[in-house]
């Protein structure tokens, strides 16, 4: 039987999930009882099988690193389709915003050297 002062939400889709800090959220509780809505957000990327790069493939809160790790595992390689997960907290990324593109790309546009229109290629070489 259910106590009936255990709030709990099914926020997210998982469940009856407890949302008071005293009731146990199962073998990782949260660091220093702070609520899941406080866990910080990571940005997940997935390397597949065929793939030599990895791509972008969501977010998720999680309460530390290693379990971000096996979060993004669960939800995010399901089909048995990666080899490698990279997540990364949201904080921790830096980028540039698309306002800014025409100041932060166009010095590469005044250096036609870097593009291969001024060069012969041979043709036993490969790859190119």
């Amino acid at each position: 039987m259910s106590d009936p002062t255990t709030e709990t939400t099914a926020e997210g889709g998982h469940g009856a999930v407890p949302t008071s800090p005293e009731v146990p959220s199962g073998a990782h509780p949260s660091p220093s009882g702070a609520a899941r809505k406080d866990w910080p957000l990571y940005e997940c990327f997935v390397r597949g099988k065929r793939g030599l790069n990895h791509v972008h493939v969501g977010s998720l809160h999680a309460p530390d690193d290693e379990m971000a790790v096996h979060a993004a595992r669960d939800l995010f390689t399901r089909r048995n389709e990666g080899v490698s997960i990279w997540v990364v907290r949201a904080s921790h990324i830096t980028a540039s915003s698309p306002d800014e593109k025409d100041p932060m790309f166009a010095p590469s546009g005044d250096k036609v050297y870097r593009h291969p229109t001024f060069y012969e290629i041979p043709e036993n070489v490969p790859h190119i």
